[in-house]
């Protein structure tokens, strides 16, 4: 059975809330740290024009929230449903700061991202890739109910050459036939 959502109390100090333009600085500079970046398709060097295109081009299907500790930004996540016959699903992606890897940070983000798609947008199915040697971050989506879909080979150019990766995703509730 999935993890239940982490609520601010199982972990000290640490709140979620809706991403804001005055956060640009904060999610630039996370952006930018090694083993964030590494996780993600981001090149080097994000700058904070580009930051601030990517939060201003948050429309209304787009769900994008940060982990923080003591003002601080130590989390970013996000969900975008789909349009159309895809409506009922949505991508995910997250990331935690470098310094803060391991304490339940991204338990919390996906947390409040599934309780956001299961009770208040009614998304059947989250779906998201994942680098497949990224083991801390696979452990924590299956705990929540994911399961790997297939194998994205060559999926990205990281650290000079071409990294597979995972293509994962939670359904719930839907009757269907494969075809």
């Amino acid at each position: 059975m999935p993890d239940q959502p982490v609520t601010q109390a199982d972990a000290a100090g640490l709140s979620i809330r809706a991403t804001r333009l005055t956060d640009l600085e904060q999610i630039t500079v996370l952006s930018n740290l090694p083993r964030y970046r590494a996780g993600t398709l981001r090149l080097p060097f994000q700058s904070l024009e580009q930051t601030r295109k990517w939060l201003e081009g948050h429309g209304t299907n787009t769900l994008s929230i940060v982990a923080e500790i003591d003002g601080r930004i130590v989390g970013l996540a996000g969900l975008h449903r789909f349009d159309g016959r895809r409506a009922h699903a949505a991508f995910l992606g997250m990331g935690v700061h470098d310094d803060f890897a391991g304490r339940g940070i991204g338990k919390a983000l996906l947390g409040a991202l599934i309780d956001a798609a299961d009770n208040w947008l009614n998304i059947k199915r989250i779906e998201l890739t994942v680098f497949t040697d990224n083991t801390p971050a696979i452990r924590l989506y299956e705990k929540f109910g994911f399961e790997t879909e297939g194998v994205l080979k060559a999926n990205a150019f990281k650290d000079g050459r071409y990294a597979d990766a995972f293509a994962m995703a939670r359904v719930r509730g839907i009757e269907y036939s494969a075809v």
